[in-house]
């Protein structure tokens, strides 16, 4: 009513806490409000804030005095607001009034809002407040009895129109709509109304609103917000509110107004006297923690100093500038904290240094990255940043311009995520970069701007991208291929803001086949990128259907594979769209070898804490090159409504193999090169491949930005190592001494909204990283590096080291939820904190020349911490006020104890005495405490009395969840891990520790040295058989021999139930399946007699030693191998087959393995390799103690390779001849089908044994190899490991796919057999003692030869090792071979045709057709037999001729022929040519001749006069051409002709090879030739007249066709009237292929009638 005030009390209360906790933090204030009219002013009375900080609802209020007198300065003035209809609108008030009252009194106003509907009395509306325009619904119970009405009102804040929020550091993370929230809010409303004659009047009111967050899904979250107002009327005055006496300016409606709280961390609170002499204290603060190695008390010194920063001017800065720049421990604190900063000044005074050239390289690369990603995007530091992008000193460091133009797009990237709008003349620098990039043809300046582009991620950039890429701007075409695959990178951001066009972008791109394979790759994995709907993705699967490029179609069909898999909520319609997809695709795309592009995917998801990640590599292979080309990985990361890359890092190579081969050939200046020239201008529309420059590049992208990126090209490539190694030698050389620290503000995200009190409530997350150093380096070198530095001088160098380093990694994580305004902080906060470090001190001594290595350090005097990882994470109520700094109150969420759960608790009996209560009670603790689990504390020590010292490692886990098993309770503890060492008290003490390494001739020398520098023992230059002699003594490894003799190898690898075993299976099993592979049907009777000896020779042996029956023993029991059983025996007569799985399909496979027979060689006497080898490696670690005998371990190995027989000893020993300890370590290959292995140690190496078996032979038919493995006796230590271990093989099993059937096996056995079902597929069973299990076709990642699809020319001899031979044929595997066998022909790519050749006209079946054009080999069939070839090889300045004549093969060289003589004889031919170190070999080879030159890319020619094999370099892949093929594994594409055309069939490909020829006096009377259609043809209804596109062989005139073969040839269609003829071939090669008919080619002329001039 007019005239009348209304008075009310009103408390606002906000209180932070975790439910089921007792601790919890909060603000109240409580003061007189008074509302009248006609103004509606409104004023607030004795405000009183007090602040909670305990035990809830334990412990009182704490009132701030202080505070409320800070606070009250603004309330004594009156508000005016208007009010229309239940709706509040403009507040008004005075002009300075601070915007935390303002908000306040909106909170209070947001209470009087109320839209009341007289016609219902439950509705739903949008209603706008202090969060912003929220659903509401309103719920009215009118009671009329007494006038008086009850109205509830609730509303959903999750769901706000023109929310107000604020995100600071959060524009890398979108947000995804998902139904996932990990914050979840709701206000509600009651209201108390009475009703009269004149109106409506409210007499309480009262809300609750509640902000609940839970980070991993928890149900009832981590930790809640309660916001609680109480409105209550308490008098109505009848006289007016006096009206303001100064005048009130509007400060707008309810919606909230952000303040200071954005500059403000939620972390501390400074009260600001004087910044400069505060900054000073801190930094002095900072350098002394730094030395005192405090690093937590540093992070939260470097946060202040940041929050300080954001606060001072300019002019405040530069003092602090001049007094600390040349003072290094306090320079790079500052400029970290500058670049933290993010403010505007901040980001003005590091523009100004980096002109003035006040930092030096280092420190602008390190901070422009920086400031560029934490700065606070504006108008003003936008305008900033341009000026760098034309700044001097950034021009001329190429690396500083790529950091400043990247990090000025992701800055336009943050800006345009919180503008409405975004002017077009922020983008127009990156524009104009690019082009004037395109307009140079400036290839580095094109990826930079195409790079920045990307980064900024606006659509209005889409047109400068389409015109580098030649889908949409043919000039692009000529651009190399890494700038298409920029551009399409580019779009990657843009499709957040305009999907639509950038997915139909890439579409287009992703169909282009005139574009390379890796671009295409590349906007397959941003089309996907993208989540495309299910046409999209069938769209894709239809055209991979008819793709020529295997290496597009592998990568999409392995990219939409691993998709379809995936589990992630967010692709949930992505992974159904690519399962229908694959099921479109031919199933042999999931066959391609290594060759062809791949994704490989591994990732996981959390659905109960909504949490995932995915790691993903795109390995894009290029047709010129063997192996990946383009390597992408990142590491995606999942998190309830948001998804994020969270790293990506691409390495890209181009022509590498120019680098590593040679380069120094000159073939541009020889024959062959012109030859290929020339060739080329005869073979129609052949061009030479572009130049490609060697190239490495790389980028790194962080959060989806990328921050820096690196071209090498080759002159870099080529000169880079020399002055970065002289210059790192050099600094070492004059000595490295100091400390160094990097601090960093590692992460800052802010998310704040406003309570219903009018008070912002914030939820941020802040990281900060140290990293420091102490190190003391000196280094001496001699002979020491002369100027013109070469690597090989290191080889020659005897470098000295002393070193002192201590590295240190310090990482403070801390996560708020609270009220954070610049008055006062309440809430909740959560710490984590990550240290590791370490100590390394040594001094070292290196002789390449001697191969000799000796580092030296000091003993343990005390006990040293070597490294050490700790992790503490801490949860605490927390309370501030601006003017009580120095009294934080914190109070911790969970119990810092343990507390017993009720099923812990003990039962005490009230008879038991008060002191046997505590004795019991004190045992009982230390009871629950192991028992319980809740803490973890071990330490494992070793202690080394030689050395001195006790190395022990130390763990320590403790957490909360004996209050709660949740996540968070997890999370909440402390964690360390720690190697320590500690002294051992010893007779004498020890001066220093060594280790000396010396290989070659000389370690036995040094393991005597070693023992006569301790003794009165000299004559160290004995001859080597006293040398071995009293090697052997020293090693105690006589001992060992005396104590039991070798098996072959150099160990007694099985017991003898292994052997009485194998003699049960030989002589039970009928039909063995697994047998040497050099064994043979004939022989077996004789075998099986000698294995029998040796078994019983071997059982007089051993005969004393106990055995197991049965161990090993496994026979079928039901014949043949094809029959199917699902049982197995053995000689334990135990069975159990409860747990067998796929019984039925796979019986037979298992029952094979049952039926394995492994049959033993010969056992003989072994030997000591020391007894005829010198030792090629000695290795000893000792203590050095004055007037003692030395202490310590020594190591000596041999070896002894052999072509048919190779064997390692290894012997570790203790240097004091009182100890027998000993570790004994032997492996040889005893035959080319099998190698043994042991590893024995204890007293002279007889107390514990390790022992391995790998032999090769037959399983099911198939090549396979066994791997045995026994453990005899082994420690207790190791066999617990082994159990826990082998608890999870099982599911391990099951998750991979395995089948598995329980079946008891040998206790101390595991076998494993793996047969190569086919090049690309294995069948694997493994035999543990309890459980096997087996699968059969698992895919290998690389194929092996399993049958005659190696050459046998190729394989090594058959007495080779086949370990070797393995090797060998995986190898040669790899390599391309083009062959030619009578009509057949198998190109490099494996593609077989039959094409029958035209006579005496040469074909180029191979060819370089780089730019280097190396070689050129020519084939042709003589006219007189057409089972015969001669071939034409073009090399250097070399013509080579072989051909056939009389039966004999001839070779002529540069028409020169070579005949047998009395130099040589035929049969063993050897020529050998060098050109330039460039070496060429002819020799004889079987039936035939063999031309080897590698250098030119020609590994080896094989020719025999009917048959031709040419095997190339690894590095001519994606080079070659010819009949032979690209080599680039395109199958689809092989039929290219020399105009880069695809012919219709394989005729039509060979024939458009034929080397044209005069026609008078070449042999060859074939020429190519445009023909057309005799007959009328009616093309779109109408007549017309049609001309091949593709020349045609015809016999040249004169000739006449003798013989034709049909092809399959393209017509371009014209009307009938139209003046274009045959004649007109450069016209009609250039037109289109309008249809497909068939032509007659000629093979073979008759020439009678030819007119040649005389």
């Amino acid at each position: 009513r007019a005239g009348q005030t209304y008075v009310y009390v009103y408390e606002g209360l906000v209180l932070l806490g975790r439910r089921g906790s007792v601790a919890a933090a909060g603000v109240r204030l409580r003061c007189q409000l008074e509302i009248g009219r006609p103004a509606r002013a409104n004023h607030i009375q004795s405000p009183k804030l007090e602040e909670y900080n305990g035990s809830w609802p334990r412990d009182p209020f704490t009132p701030a005095s202080k505070l409320t007198e800070t606070l009250a300065s603004c309330f004594p003035r009156a508000f005016e607001f208007e009010y229309s209809e239940g709706k509040p609108g403009n507040i008004y008030a005075p002009e300075d009034c601070p915007i935390i009252c303002t908000n306040i009194v909106r909170g209070v106003l947001n209470m009087m809002q109320l839209i009341i509907k007289k016609s219902q009395n439950v509705y739903e509306l949008q209603e706008a407040g202090i969060e912003g325009v929220c659903p509401t619904r309103y719920v009215i119970q009118d009671n009329s009895k007494n006038n008086r009405a009850t109205i509830s009102k609730s509303k959903d804040l999750t769901n706000c129109r023109d929310k107000a929020v604020k995100n600071i550091g959060m524009a890398y993370i979108p947000v995804q709509v998902y139904k996932v929230r990990n914050i979840e809010s709701t206000v509600m409303f009651t209201y108390k109304m009475k009703y009269d004659d004149s109106g409506a009047l409210m007499t309480s009111a009262v809300s609750e609103q509640m902000y609940q967050i839970a980070p991993f899904n928890e149900p009832d979250g981590v930790a809640v917000m309660e916001a609680r107002q109480e409105l209550a009327l308490v008098d109505i005055k009848n006289t007016p509110i006096s009206p303001p006496e100064t005048q009130l300016h509007n400060h707008g409606n309810l919606h909230y107004r952000f303040s200071g709280e954005l500059l403000q961390m939620p972390i501390h609170l400074i009260k600001i006297k004087n910044p400069e002499l505060q900054l000073t204290e801190i930094l002095r603060q900072l350098v002394q923690y730094n030395e005192e190695g405090s690093s937590k008390e540093a992070s939260a010194k470097f946060l202040q100093m940041i929050q300080l920063f954001r606060l001072v001017t300019l002019d405040q800065i530069e003092p602090l500038w001049v007094q600390f720049a040349n003072e290094p421990p306090y320079r790079h604190w500052f400029l970290s904290a500058i670049c933290a900063a993010g403010a505007t000044d901040t980001f003005k005074f590091l523009k100004q240094k980096i002109h003035l050239e006040k930092l030096n390289s280092w420190e602008a690369a390190v901070t422009l990255p920086l400031a560029f990603h934490f700065v606070t995007p504006n108008e003003q530091t936008l305008e900033i940043a341009s000026t760098f992008l034309t700044c001097p000193q950034i021009q001329k460091a190429p690396m500083l311009r790529i950091l400043v133009y990247l990090g000025y797009g992701c800055m336009v990237n943050r800006y345009s995520a919180q503008a409405s709008f975004l002017p077009n003349e922020l983008l127009q620098p990156l524009h104009d970069l690019a082009t004037e990039a395109a307009r140079k043809g400036h290839a580095e300046d094109m990826a930079l701007a195409l790079k920045a582009i990307g980064n900024a991620g606006e659509p209005a950039s889409i047109k400068h991208i389409l015109k580098f890429l030649p889908t949409f701007s043919p000039v692009a075409a000529a651009l190399p291929n890494r700038i298409h695959a920029d551009a399409v990178l580019a779009l990657r951001k843009i499709a957040r803001k305009d999907l639509a066009k950038v997915r139909q972008t890439l579409l287009q791109i992703f169909m282009d086949n005139s574009l390379a394979p890796n671009v295409r790759m590349v906007a397959c994995v941003v089309l996907l990128e993208t989540k495309p709907a299910l046409p999209t993705v069938a769209a894709m699967a239809s055209l991979l259907l008819k793709e020529t490029s295997l290496q597009v179609a592998s990568f999409t069909y392995s990219h939409m594979k691993a998709l379809a898999v995936g589990r992630i909520p967010q692709l949930y319609n992505l992974s159904a769209a690519c399962n229908i997809a694959i099921k479109l695709l031919s199933p042999r795309l999931d066959r391609l070898s290594y060759r062809y592009s791949k994704v490989i995917h591994v990732g996981g998801y959390s659905t109960e804490y909504k949490a995932g990640a995915i790691w993903r590599v795109y390995l894009m292979n290029s047709p010129g090159t063997m192996f990946p080309s383009d390597i992408i990985t990142k590491v995606r990361g999942y998190y309830a409504s948001t998804a994020t890359d969270i790293a990506e890092v691409a390495l890209r190579s181009q022509s590498l193999s120019n680098i590593m081969r040679k380069r120094n050939i000159p073939f541009t200046e020889y024959d062959t090169y012109k030859t290929l020239k020339e060739l080329g201008k005869t073979l129609l529309g052949w061009k030479e491949l572009p130049p490609e420059d060697p190239l490495i590049s790389a980028y790194v992208k962080v959060l989806g930005q990328e921050i820096a990126f690196v071209d090498i090209g080759k002159d870099v490539i080529q000169q880079a190592v020399t002055p970065v190694v002289t210059k790192v030698m050099n600094e070492a050389r004059r000595g490295i001494s100091g400390r160094w620290i990097l601090p960093g503000m590692v992460a800052e995200l802010r998310h704040i909204v406003p309570t219903a009190v009018g008070l912002p409530l914030e939820f941020s997350l802040c990281g900060v990283a140290l990293a420091q150093t102490a190190a003391a380096v000196d280094m001496q070198m001699s002979p020491p590096l002369s100027g013109n530095f070469r690597p090989s001088q290191l080889l020659e160098a005897n470098m000295e080291v002393h070193a002192n380093i201590k590295p240190k990694v310090y990482f403070h994580v801390i996560a708020v939820m609270g009220i954070n305004t610049q008055y006062f902080q309440n809430g909740l906060e959560f710490h984590a904190e990550f240290s590791a470090n370490t100590t390394m001190k040594f001094d070292a001594r290196i002789n390449m020349k001697e191969k000799s290595f000796k580092l030296e350090t000091t003993p343990c005097r005390q006990e040293v911490e070597l490294a050490a990882a700790r992790y503490r994470r801490i949860f605490y109520a927390i309370s501030r006020n601006i003017e009580e700094v120095d009294s934080e109150k914190r109070s911790h969420i969970l119990p810092k104890g343990e507390v017993l759960s009720i099923p812990e608790q003990q039962f005490q009996s009230s008879e038991i005495s008060s002191g046997d209560r505590s004795e019991k009670q004190g045992s009982e603790e230390e009871h629950h405490h192991s028992v319980g689990g809740r803490s973890y504390a071990r330490t494992f020590c070793s202690k080394l009395a030689s050395l001195g010292c006790y190395a022990c490692l130390s763990l320590k886990s403790r957490d909360s969840t004996f209050l709660r098993n949740t996540y968070l309770h997890k999370l909440i503890g402390e964690h360390e891990a720690k190697i320590v060492l500690k002294p051992v008290q010893t007779d004498a003490d020890i001066d220093k520790i060594q280790l000396e390494i010396q290989a070659g001739s000389r370690a036995a020398s040094k393991i005597i040295d070693v023992v006569s520098s301790g003794s009165e023992e000299e004559d160290v230059s004995s001859p080597y058989g006293d040398i071995q002699a009293k090697l052997k003594k020293i090693l105690g490894i006589e001992k060992v021999f005396k104590v039991r003799d070798f098996e072959p190898g150099g160990g007694e690898y099985f017991p003898t139930n292994e052997a009485k075993s194998l003699k049960s299976n030989v002589e039970n099993c009928a039909a063995p399946f697994f047998s040497s592979s050099s064994s043979s049907t004939h022989g077996k009777e004789t075998r099986n007699e000698q294995e029998k000896n040796a078994v019983r020779q071997s059982g007089r042996k051993r005969g004393s030693r106990s055995s197991s029956k049965g161990n090993g023993s496994s026979r079928s029991t039901s014949g043949p191998a094809s029959s199917k059983i699902c049982s197995s025996s053995s000689s334990s007569s135990r069975e159990d087959h409860s747990g067998d799985k796929h019984c039925s399909g796979d019986s037979t496979f298992v029952s094979v393995f049952l039926g394995v027979n492994v049959f033993v060689s010969e056992i003989r006497k072994p030997k000591l390799l020391g007894d005829t080898k010198p030792p090629i490696l000695a290795v000893v670690l000792r203590a050095i103690q004055k007037n003692e005998p030395q202490a310590g371990f020594q190591l000596v190995l041999y070896t002894d390779i052999q072509p048919m027989r190779s064997r390692i000893q290894m012997f570790v020993s203790s240097i004091a001849g009182s100890s027998r300890w000993k570790l004994c370590a032997d492996a040889s290959a005893i035959n080319p089908h099998k190698a043994l292995g042991s590893l024995k140690w204890g007293q002279d190496c007889q107390e514990y044994k390790i022992a391995t078996k790998i032999a090769t032979g037959q399983f099911a038919s198939h090549p396979a190899v066994q791997m045995k493995l026994e453990w005899p006796k082994v420690p207790s230590g190791i066999r617990r490991a082994a159990r826990w271990f082998y608890t999870f093989v099982p599911g391990a099993a099951y998750m991979l796919g395995y089948s598995q059937r329980q079946q008891r096996s040998p206790s101390r056995q595991a076998t494993m057999v793996m047969a190569l079902t086919s090049p690309r597929t294995c069948d694997v069973v493994l035999k543990l003692p309890d459980l096997t299990i087996y699968d059969r076709a698992i895919r290998l990642p690389l194929p092996f030869p399993s049958g005659p699809s190696t050459p046998t020319s190729t394989l090594p001899s058959s007495d080779g090792n086949l370990f070797s031979k393995a090797a060998f044929s995986i190898i040669e595997n790899l390599k391309a071979r083009c062959s030619v066998s009578q009509n057949m022909i198998t190109t490099f790519n494996g593609v077989e045709f039959n094409y029958s050749m035209p006579a005496n006209c040469y074909h180029v079946l191979a060819q370089d057709c780089s730019p280097e054009l190396k070689f050129l080999v020519m084939m042709k069939t003589p006219e007189e037999s057409a089972d015969l070839i001669a071939i034409n090889v073009r090399l250097a300045s070399h013509e080579i001729d072989m051909y056939v004549s009389n039966g004999l093969i001839q070779l002529k060289i540069n028409g020169s022929e070579q005949t047998p003589n009395n130099n040589f004889v035929f049969k063993e031919i050897s020529l050998c040519f060098f050109v330039a170190d460039a070496s060429m070999l002819i020799s004889s080879e079987k039936k035939g001749l063999s031309l080897k030159a590698p250098d030119y890319g020609i590994d080896k020619l094989y020719y025999d006069g009917h048959t031709l094999e040419i095997q190339v370099a690894f590095w001519m892949a994606g080079k070659t051409c010819g009949i032979c093929g690209k080599y680039d594994g395109e199958k689809e594409r092989e039929y290219q002709m020399p105009s880069g055309y695809l012919a219709k069939d394989a005729v039509s490909f060979a024939q458009s090879w034929i080397v044209s020829e005069d026609p008078c006096a070449g042999a060859c009377k074939l020429q190519r030739k445009l023909v057309k259609i005799e007959k009328p043809v009616a093309f779109e209804k109408k007549a017309s007249k049609c001309y091949s596109v593709e020349a045609v062989l015809h016999c040249v005139e004169g000739c006449s066709a003798t013989k034709i073969v049909p092809v399959s040839v393209g017509f371009h269609c014209v009307p009938a009237d139209s003046t274009l003829n045959v004649e007109e071939q450069t016209r009609l090669q250039q037109k289109s292929e309008d249809l497909v008919s068939t032509a007659y080619a000629h093979t073979a002329c008759s020439c009678e009638h030819q007119s040649c001039p005389a």
